[in-house]
């Protein structure tokens, strides 16, 4: 954890352009990487927001803060632990690319970056130390690992860094927190304390059994080898898949009602015992395996006010008459 410290010092965000643009409120965050602006493949207008990790909450960050005009790069594992793979940039790391609702995420090393960003795409590096913090010297960094503790993330690491859910502290390790407990709060910024404890139960989902959990989890150690596809319809105790040991034993994953397969890890991927490994949804539509989840959009909203709320909070006056071009008579 950082040590405490005061308020972020975001001056180094001031950076006014006198002329009317779509960009106009997130230029002001661009002088926040001096050294990489005007550089070929990066329009000095989009700055570069990297996220650590590249899961389903990490997407829906990364889908908000993509189609409102950030750069957006992002950080994995070599064997992403994502369930829900089919609205997970994380894919990118095992098939090379995915495309989700419109957006690319490809896989790439640090001297393809630029490419691809100047492509509309959004990289995704296989970095589990996140080494692109340095390299990149991002504007914003999101912590977006979701590993329910902070795994090495600090304030000083971006001009503003951003956390998603219970392990940091706002005013801490980070600048703000975002709210990853469905439920009332569900996507609000925390600029002071933290976010709500892990409770240890997924939120239930419309349709689903009384006592009966939509989370899928590992019986033992192993590889998953599944018997259905993410998207297919499972009826009450069929076997999903099964996880091979590595003495040869097997144990099956029964589906404890009717549903969608909305999501299963890799079959690349080690689990071990009591691991979630698959998740199963009640309300058996099948496009949401393959669409970023409302749950997602909400935490990405978050993300995106608290980024532009440290811009606002500090150019609050010349922020609002940036839209006229200045009398240069």
């Amino acid at each position: 954890m950082c040590p405490p410290a005061p308020n972020a010092d975001l001056s180094g965000l001031r950076r006014i352009s006198p002329y009317p643009s779509r960009w106009s409120i997130i230029q002001n965050i661009v002088n926040a990487q001096p050294d990489r602006a005007g550089q070929p493949g990066i329009p000095p207008s989009r700055p570069i927001v990297l996220i650590k990790g590249a899961g389903d909450l990490a997407t829906g960050v990364a889908v908000r803060l993509h189609r409102t005009g950030f750069a957006v790069v992002m950080t994995e594992i070599e064997r992403p632990l994502a369930v829900r793979r089919m609205a997970a940039f994380a894919q990118a790391v095992f098939d090379g690319s995915v495309l989700i609702e419109g957006v690319r995420g490809v896989r790439c090393t640090p001297d393809e970056v630029d490419g691809h960003l100047a492509a509309d795409d959004i990289p995704v590096l296989v970095d589990p130390e996140a080494q692109a913090v340095r390299l990149l010297r991002p504007a914003v960094l999101v912590d977006a690992i979701m590993a329910k503790r902070n795994t090495g993330t600090c304030r000083d690491d971006a001009p503003f860094v951003v956390a998603l859910g219970p392990g940091f502290g706002a005013g801490e390790d980070c600048h703000a927190v975002i709210e990853t407990n469905r439920g009332h709060n569900l996507g609000r910024v925390i600029w002071q304390g933290d976010a709500q404890p892990d409770t240890g139960s997924p939120g239930v989902l419309p349709g689903a059994v009384a006592n009966a959990s939509r989370v899928l989890r590992a019986p033992v150690n192993g590889f998953v080898a599944p018997s259905f596809e993410i998207g297919d319809r499972i009826e009450p105790n069929q076997t999903i898949a099964v996880v091979q040991g590595a003495n040869g034993e097997t144990a099956p994953v029964v589906a404890p009602f009717a549903g969608i397969l909305r999501g299963l890890v890799h079959p690349s991927v080690p689990v071990t015992a009591g691991m979630k490994i698959g998740d199963l949804d009640p309300r058996a539509e099948r496009s949401f395996c393959f669409t970023v989840s409302d749950k997602s959009l909400a935490i990405g909203g978050g993300a995106l006010e608290a980024i532009l709320s440290a811009v606002h909070r500090s150019l609050l006056p010349p922020l609002m008459r940036i839209a006229q071009k200045p009398d240069t008579n």
